[in-house]
């Protein structure tokens, strides 16, 4: 029992990864209808930027802790810059076509531009990044847990409520909110749609990278790191649904235990496909997602 209670709680600090990653894909498509395939890239460059400022401000004097506290604010102002440029060159343009082609290769062919960027500015070897709490297990009910691991369940809930706060509480957030709803009525009260869209794009690349640097000090960082996490992340917004906030946090939460005992009690060549059968099943049963709305398109 004590080997499942274990298992499912370092399947729990997978899935949130996955699901934080995946909440991005959501913000963008509640927007725009749109959905960022180098959001993986974009995971992969903040644990590369953050690996970066931590390095540097641990140079300077710094302890780890202090670093990485101080590197999340340059790491957000960078998640942001990303994004932004995500949408004005590669989403953008498409969207005033209405050419879904468009947004799709421009995502995915800005996520292999910044992936060889990657390779070139930080090399392709894996680095290690330096943990900001104590790497000693915790024992907690005779259940082994790192600390970054609750950091990583505490990060990321953190993030999704502050998002939920602004949606709810600030007149930016109602104007993202209400463009949700419904873009072209927003566009007739006043709201600029376009900078909404352009924000989303910008905050769906700070919660990649904050998911990169919330992962990053129990994995290794490097360039090849954002694909797999990217392409599993879609997997839980599809499985969850683009249209649900929690249905990402609760198919990430599915995703991360199924993996986790899968690799324990049958093999780790096998881990990855519980989750896809799962995926295949969802769109068989329900293509909108576990949570997601099927939308009704007028014509």
């Amino acid at each position: 029992m004590s080997i499942l209670l274990q298992l499912i709680v370092s399947g729990i600090a997978v899935g949130m990864i996955y699901g934080v990653i995946a909440f991005g894909y959501q913000i963008t498509f509640a927007t725009s209808k749109t959905l960022n395939f180098g959001q993986g890239e974009a995971l992969m460059l903040g644990a590369l930027v953050g690996l970066t400022t931590v390095n540097f401000l641990i140079g300077a004097g710094l302890g780890n802790f202090g670093a990485y506290v101080l590197m999340i604010p340059i790491l957000l102002a960078f998640g942001a810059l990303q994004g932004t440029v995500v949408e004005w060159l590669g989403v953008r343009q498409a969207i005033k076509t209405k050419s879904e082609a468009g947004w799709i290769m421009a995502t995915i062919a800005l996520g292999i531009i910044f992936k060889n960027l990657a390779e070139n500015i930080w090399g392709r070897d894996a680095l290690r990044f330096p943990s900001p709490l104590p790497e000693a297990s915790l024992n907690i009910g005779g259940i082994r847990i790192q600390p970054m691991e609750i950091a990583i369940v505490v990060g990321a809930i953190a993030m999704m409520l502050a998002v939920e706060f602004f949606n709810r509480k600030t007149v930016y957030g109602k104007a993202v909110v209400a463009t949700a709803a419904d873009r072209d009525a927003a566009g007739l009260m006043g709201i600029d749609t376009s900078r909404v869209i352009t924000f989303s794009y910008a905050l769906s690349s700070m919660t990649a990278g904050l998911a990169g640097v919330l992962v990053a000090p129990v994995t290794l960082t490097g360039a090849t790191m954002g694909a797999v996490l990217g392409l599993k992340a879609f997997a839980v917004a599809i499985i969850g649904g683009l249209s649900s906030g929690l249905g990402v946090v609760v198919g990430g939460l599915i995703l991360g235990i199924t993996e986790t005992l899968t690799g324990f009690y049958i093999s780790t060549g096998y881990k990855d496909v519980p989750g896809l059968v799962l995926l295949l099943l969802v769109l068989s049963v329900k293509p909108s997602g576990l949570f997601g709305k099927a939308t009704i398109k007028k014509v």
